[in-house]
């Protein structure tokens, strides 16, 4: 038994991270200290002084664990870690971690200009975050075809290399071909630079002098696209709502705190414009501060960025400042300041960033109310699923369900996989999905498959796998009475005690009912006709679990399809391989190819070339049998 007070006494006074587990060992709070001994002593004392989250929290504490740092900012890393792979419950989270479009300019010979989700400190150079997902999508379209960019990823061009379609289609000037020099290249690259620092009048001007003279040949379809084209470049372009003296990138970070859910708010400068914001949703914090919600925050946000502006303006500055400093200049490469300007343009911006919070609080407590109650009816209609199955009893009490829903993908019973797929509430986990290559089952087998598939993701429970500890409040099949059997058959063997529900479908493919096991021999359909959020519900799960299922498997066919025969025979590699097939175009061919023609072939040597005719030409294998 774990001596809470005893252990106390053991904590050393320096930095470090320190753990709150509840009785069955789940990580329910991490937080950092300068000193483990004075900090984690507080939890234990008296109660009266601690805000309600915490003083929950300290009634669950079974134990606790700590790791020492060197410094309160290598901590503060640790604490950004720990709370993004363990998600604790009492932890101020952000909660939707999602990520907006940059447009990366790739530090290559030849550069391309990409649109990324994940920034890296790799030489390229990004611009962003931007929220119209699609205008960027048009712009490295835009920037790809005005400026004749290499799209492949190819970085070196052997001699004979074939040019891709886009160069066929006058889309590229052959990179790969030498048709131009890197001085020539480099001087495009500065054109898309211009445009990426707002400096787009001449492309944009180009653009409308194209759409106009498409206009005038009565060609309105290439008219429409170069319209698109620039109305995608306008609303790239910074709208210039402020505009500061110098030229200067950063970022205002804002609590924007409602009735019914917190969001931190971070507007966008560039080069001296306020060009845009992005909404993230807190979990775990109507109780915290302002400067805590803050520090909270820039830790979890800016903790594995690389591309962070060298000013973070704020209105409530955290008690962490100077960790919190240290830890972004680390990730930046340049120093990071938290400024809370009290005069001046800086605080102008800010307040004018206030004012739309304000507004935005409005929005963000409607959109937050109404998710609240679809959240609450889609509750009480599992609850009274489970409830007519016995499986839980009285009252709903307004908590949100975890769903996993499996589906089996395969042609013909080749390249069988299986997808798992998981729901908190309305909401897809998608970090939680899981894909299965199954490898027990031979043919058409969608129950042997299903066990499998099922006995694998059980089984790394069992295994402590994290990934896969938490277990679901119920799981949908989709499929009748065999996929709920084969199902229960499995789980029945971990002892665990999981709800099962099969989703059975109308001709229109649609699921119109689910189907339980109310014993060994019955099976009960429960109608959906009456509960209208869980038949939608249901209805976008399936198409999601089937979405993901058939996304696998054509991954999996795909790679099946690009073997060869030819990688049977000793001695071709992928080299071999491909020369073989640029001389010859097929198979077919290479089998009625002499050695001595299969000899003179680029990478090919006569030792090969006799391995290759005789792999085709020995009695026992027929042309069929190959």
């Amino acid at each position: 038994m774990f001596d809470i007070q005893e252990n106390l006494k053991n904590l050393p006074d320096s930095p470090g991270v320190y753990m709150h587990k509840d009785k069955v060992g789940n990580i329910i709070y991490v937080g950092k200290a300068i000193s483990l001994r004075n900090r984690v002593r507080q939890y234990f004392q008296s109660s009266r002084n601690l805000e309600p989250r915490i003083r929950s929290m300290v009634s669950q504490i079974a134990e606790f664990e700590y790791i020492t740092a060197a410094t309160e900012a290598e901590a503060l890393i640790l604490e950004c870690n720990l709370i993004k792979k363990h998600r604790p419950k009492y932890n101020i989270l952000l909660r939707d971690d999602k990520t907006y479009p940059y447009i990366k300019i790739t530090n290559e010979k030849y550069p391309r200009v990409l649109k990324t989700r994940i920034v890296k400190k790799d030489g390229a150079r990004y611009y962003g975050p931007y929220s119209d997902a699609g205008a960027v999508n048009r712009i490295v379209d835009l920037l790809g075809s005005s400026f004749s960019l290499k799209r492949c990823s190819a970085t070196a061009f052997p001699p004979g290399y074939r040019p891709c379609l886009n160069y066929h289609i006058n889309q590229c000037r052959g990179i790969c071909n030498g048709n131009v020099s890197e001085e020539e290249y480099a001087r495009s690259i500065e054109g898309v630079k211009e445009f990426m620092a707002g400096r787009d009048k001449a492309l944009i001007g180009s653009l409308k002098q194209k759409m106009q003279a498409a206009s005038e040949r009565l060609d309105f379809e290439e008219a429409a696209v170069y319209r698109d084209q620039i109305e995608a470049a306008k609303s790239l372009s910074a709208t210039q709502r402020v505009v500061l003296h110098h030229d200067t990138d950063m970022d205002i970070v804002l609590p924007a705190r409602g009735t019914e859910t917190t969001n931190m708010v971070v507007f966008f400068v560039r080069d001296s414009k306020l060009i845009g914001r992005e909404s993230h949703e807190m979990d775990n914090s109507q109780e915290a501060d302002r400067a805590e919600l803050v520090s909270a925050f820039l830790n979890q946000y800016y903790g594995s960025m690389p591309n962070i502006p060298k000013e973070i303006l704020v209105t409530d500055m955290p008690k962490d400042k100077d960790a919190l400093e240290k830890m972004m200049t680390g990730n930046a490469g340049h120093n990071v300041t938290l400024l809370r300007p009290q005069r001046g343009e800086k605080k102008a911006l800010v307040e004018l960033a206030k004012k739309d919070v304000l507004e935005m609080v409005k929005n963000i407590d409607r959109r937050a109310k109404d998710a609240r109650e679809r959240r609450e009816t889609l509750g009480a209609e599992v609850f009274s699923v489970l409830r007519e199955m016995g499986a839980v009893s009285g009252e709903y009490d307004g908590r949100e369900f975890r769903a996993e829903a499996y589906d089996i993908s395969n042609t013909n019973g080749v390249d069988t996989v299986g997808a798992m797929v998981v729901y908190e509430g309305l909401r897809p986990d998608k970090s939680s999905y899981r894909k299965f290559k199954i490898r027990t089952v031979q043919g058409q087998d969608d129950y042997g498959s299903m066990t499998e598939m099922l006995t694998r993701r059980f089984a790394r429970v069992f295994e402590g796998d994290d990934k896969f500890s938490q277990l679901p409040d119920i799981i949908f099949m989709d499929g009748g009475k065999g996929h709920v059997s084969t199902a229960l058959a499995v789980i029945d063997e971990t002892g665990f005690e999981i709800p099962v529900v099969g989703m059975v479908k109308d001709d229109n493919h649609r699921t119109r009912a689910l189907i339980y096991r109310k014993s060994e021999e019955e099976y009960e359909e429960i109608p959906l006709k009456e509960r209208s959020l869980l038949f939608s519900y249901i209805g976008t799960m399936q198409e999601e679990v089937h979405r993901f299922a058939i996304e696998y498997h054509r991954n999996v066919r795909g790679k099946s399809a690009f073997t060869s025969v030819l990688d049977e025979i000793e001695g071709v590699g992928p080299a071999r391989r491909r020369a073989l097939l640029r001389r010859f175009g097929s198979v077919e061919k290479i089998k009625t190819a002499s050695v001595e023609e299969l000899a003179d072939t680029e990478s090919m040597n006569k030792g090969a070339a006799e391995k290759v005719w005789e792999y085709f030409h020995k009695p026992e294998a027929t042309a069929e049998e190959k």
